[in-house]
């Protein structure tokens, strides 16, 4: 059974940073996809960055410049660098795996709450 289990959420200043952690436990095998994804009140979740198995990252445009999603392979855990924190940051982040290939698993976070006050 995989499972993530995430960390780093907080309260930070406008302009600040935080780091955002997700480690997965179980088999989660040599095809997938990890990302983070966040939802404000109110609002849909929507995708903030994803990283696959050969390394290749996306994100969103509203983060392009100021968060950098990464992983330790060894740890089985993916990170969230955000920087240049803004209040519109704010909102409920959850970690994602999609498992694929001989089987096809998605497996969510928790979720940790990261607000940015102005």
């Amino acid at each position: 059974q995989v499972q993530l289990v995430e960390s780093g959420g907080g309260l930070v200043q406008a302009g600040g940073s935080l780091r955002l952690s997700c480690a997965a436990s179980g088999s989660i095998g040599s095809n997938y996809v990890m990302g983070w994804y966040r939802q404000a009140p109110g609002k849909q979740r929507d995708m903030v960055a994803t990283i696959n198995t050969g390394g290749s990252t996306n994100y969103a445009d509203s983060v392009k410049g100021r968060f950098t999603i990464f992983r330790d392979n060894a740890k089985n855990t993916v990170y969230l660098q955000m920087n240049s924190l803004k209040p519109e940051d704010t909102a409920v982040y959850y970690c994602k795996i999609v498992i694929y290939g001989s089987r096809y698993l998605e497996v969510w976070g928790q979720g940790t709450l990261v607000t940015v006050s102005s």
